[in-house]
């Protein structure tokens, strides 16, 4: 009996990224792994025969499309005029390419508000690390602290939160201080004291209506799944589906074969042998005149 396959406890999902954390004397190889993922009903733009778009540089100035090697950027100035970096300069100011996660900052769970979070992933030991991954985790967690570090990713550096939740270490990009707005910034009005019997009737109703656990029922984008279930319906029913033959508006009807067609590939794909064989090719050519006079025939009834 052959053995059995072993499965791969990722299901395909690939590390987006593999490093270092550096916790003292200790170094703990870990993978990072996407914790979210999109699950959009992606639209493309087409033409009316379903050939896909493409996107141009166009300059509106000169009326004529722009190569990319001739493409430049540039940062906008608020005179209008721009400050045009090149590709060297900006390998220039990168960041030093490292795979070190160092934590030498810790700060208590609540000190890092939500806002701070921009995306989630999970960090894995690698190798033989478990065990001292799985220490770092529990400890982290027993203690109620977040390590707070910078890693490069991409060519870019990052603020990045490390979590420790059961046994698991999470890791949070964070947007920088500059990226996030504060209260003063929204311009809330001025906090007053309510009265104890509103807060008494708010804490009434929203006990009311809670419950200990959140129903992951309830984190469904039933937008998307509208245009999933409205497009499968469309594909079943083989309606307005388009390729390089243009629009469906019905069930596809069977294939038409077209004579004239098929002798004209005939023609191509025998051409060395009709030049070796002019009978063969006289015959070709009187039955493409034959065709052409059956069609002509059938346009006039």
């Amino acid at each position: 009996m052959a053995p059995a396959k072993k499965v791969s406890r990722h299901r395909g999902v690939r590390a987006f990224w593999s490093g270092t954390i550096s916790f003292g004397l200790v170094s703990i190889p870990v993978n990072l792994f996407p914790a979210n993922r999109s699950r959009s009903a992606a639209l493309r733009l087409l033409d009316e025969d379903g050939t896909p778009l493409r996107r141009r540089f166009f300059c509106p100035k000169h009326e004529r499309d722009v190569h990319p090697e001739h493409v430049l950027r540039g940062y906008e100035l608020e005179n209008g005029e721009y400050v045009v970096v090149s590709d060297e300069e900006l390998e220039s100011v990168e960041p030093r390419k490292t795979r070190d996660i160092d934590l030498t900052r810790f700060v208590d769970q609540s000190d890092v508000p939500p806002t701070w979070f921009e995306r989630g992933y999970y960090l894995t030991p690698a190798g033989d690390s478990t065990k001292a991954y799985r220490l770092l985790a529990e400890t982290m967690q027993g203690c109620k602290r977040v390590g707070i570090a910078t890693f490069v990713m991409q060519a870019k550096e990052h603020l990045v939160a490390i979590v420790g939740q059961d046994g698991l270490l999470r890791a949070h990009l964070l947007r920088f201080n500059d990226e996030v707005r504060s209260l003063d910034d929204v311009g809330l009005p001025t906090a007053t004291k309510p009265k104890a019997a509103l807060v008494q009737a708010y804490r009434k109703a929203i006990e009311k209506h809670a419950t200990d656990k959140l129903d992951r029922e309830l984190l469904r984008d039933e937008g998307v799944e509208k245009v999933r279930a409205l497009i499968e319906k469309k594909e079943k029913q083989h309606r307005d589906v388009v390729g390089h033959e243009g629009v469906t508006g019905e069930a596809p009807e069977a294939r038409i074969i077209d004579l004239m067609e098929v002798l004209k590939q005939s023609l191509t794909k025998d051409a060395k042998k009709a030049q070796r064989n002019s009978a063969m090719r006289h015959v070709a050519h009187r039955l493409l005149e034959c065709a052409r006079a059956v069609q002509e025939a059938d346009r006039c009834k």
